[in-house]
């Protein structure tokens, strides 16, 4: 129903709406040619006294012209009628209501300069990770900084993760990278090999592992190239990663024998894919001797290996980038930085794990998460260490500041790049490749100084 219809006039000036001095038509005579929206509001603004004072039926018939002249839904013409006046849109601007800032612009400067510190961790972490990481930062002097004040330092604490994550959007905008998989299936053994999700039932003790594989290849598959193995632990979240120079069985056992010893307790399954690296004969005599089970995922379910898949991406990816590795020089940056970032991994990034699921109000499934914790506290609460043992590991840490693990991780990236981006760009310019996804992850590194 149009706005000036014989209808709406009679009825609005009948129950009084704008009194004896003035009619629909006069009122709204200011409106049309404006956008809908200052439209609304100058209906809704007008009729708010009149409907607060009206009786039920006359409401429900307020609520039906409101409703035709504006386009409007029932109840959000309700609420617009029953809810505080809304300002004129010409008092705003671009439309929205300004309001204060709740967080003042050097406590956004704190954040990120904390987020780069901390490794750019998600909100949900970074909040959890606060209360370890900032006694130790400012023990080391990396919050002697102008906006590091105590002001700050309470509005950082007090910023949930949702604000946190908000806040950190433009620095997180251009971080997504893609690269190319590798994994071939090898019919070798693979029958005699058992499938790891045989059974649906999560492992509860320590030592389940999964494995797999990353290639620093580059936009070709070309040549020699490095590959960097990653173990993680199902039970407590335990990250080791190793470097090696090519995709071949003596380096993939030399690599496991070495990640082995770095696990604070015995490794009980080794669950890796179908590729033909992991299922030969040298792999499975060495887990044989050492009476390790050896699994696989089933072809083609790639969430099946879902957890390591994951620190495919934010452990490999987010160090190592996708410059192809392909020199001695470079496989020697790649495990010393792997040794580094597996100190700050597992002593002082927290991680969460689903428990089960629960059924929400509407009836939906939801997966059901424990608290944010270390790997190493998880390792701890397990018991499998004892006391010497735990000292022993403590021992790794004592003293140690994770703000210059950062530092050191970020340069030897710098190195890494330094090294691999001319030989990576000049492949990717003759394959007419975009590798321009490269830019952000290499520019986010000069943010921690």
């Amino acid at each position: 129903m149009p706005v000036n219809s014989p209808t709406c006039l009679s009825f609005f000036e009948r129950v009084g709406v704008f009194g004896a001095s003035g009619s629909l038509s006069a009122k709204l005579a200011d409106v049309e040619g404006k956008i809908p929206m200052a439209a609304r509001r100058h209906v809704t603004n007008k009729l708010r006294t009149a409907y607060a004072r009206a009786s039920k039926r006359d409401k429900a018939r307020i609520l039906d012209e409101v409703m035709n002249t504006t386009g409007m839904g029932r109840s959000t013409a309700r609420r617009m009628l029953t809810g505080p006046p809304l300002p004129d849109p010409a008092e705003q601007i671009d439309q929205r209501r300004l309001r204060s800032k709740e967080y003042s612009d050097e406590s956004r400067v704190l954040l990120e300069h904390v987020w780069a510190l901390m490794g750019f961790p998600c909100g949900k972490y970074l909040v959890v990770m606060l209360e370890l990481w900032l006694p130790l930062l400012e023990q080391a002097g990396d919050l002697d900084r102008p906006f590091a004040t105590a002001q700050t330092l309470v509005e950082l604490r007090s910023m949930s993760a949702a604000t946190i994550d908000r806040y950190l959007v433009p620095a997180r905008r251009s971080m997504q990278l893609r690269g190319i998989s590798t994994t071939k299936p090898s019919p070798l053994l693979r029958n005699s090999i058992g499938l790891s999700k045989a059974g649906d039932e999560p492992p509860t003790v320590a030592g389940v592992i999964e494995a797999d594989t990353v290639a620093h290849c580059g936009p070709t598959f070309q040549g020699e190239f490095a590959r960097t193995l990653t173990m993680t632990c199902l039970v407590t979240g335990w990250t080791e990663n190793a470097s090696i120079r090519n995709n071949a069985s003596k380096w993939i056992v030399q690599a496991v024998a070495d990640l082995q010893g770095m696990f604070p307790f015995p490794l009980r399954v080794f669950d890796s894919d179908n590729g033909s690296e992991f299922i030969n004969h040298d792999v499975a005599h060495w887990l044989q001797e050492r009476d390790i089970a050896q699994t696989r995922s089933r072809p083609y379910r790639k969430n099946d290996q879902a957890t390591v898949e994951s620190k495919n991406n934010h452990v490999v990816r987010k160090h190592a980038f996708y410059w192809r590795y392909d020199t001695p020089d470079e496989l020697a940056l790649l495990n010393e930085l792997w040794r580094l970032v597996s100190l700050r991994l597992n002593f002082f990034t927290p991680t969460k794990k689903p428990t089960g699921y629960a059924t929400t109000a509407d009836g939906r499934r939801k997966r059901v998460y424990d608290n944010p914790k270390t790997p190493w506290q998880r390792v701890l609460e397990s018991g499998l260490l004892t006391k010497e043992q735990a000292a022993l590991a403590e021992e790794r840490i004592a003293g140690l500041n994770p703000g210059n693990l950062t530092r050191r991780i970020n340069q030897i990236q710098l190195q890494l790049t330094d090294l691999s981006r001319d030989k990576t760009e000049a492949m990717t310019a003759n394959r007419h490749l975009d590798m321009a996804s490269l830019e952000p992850s290499i520019r986010r590194l000069q943010t921690t100084k």
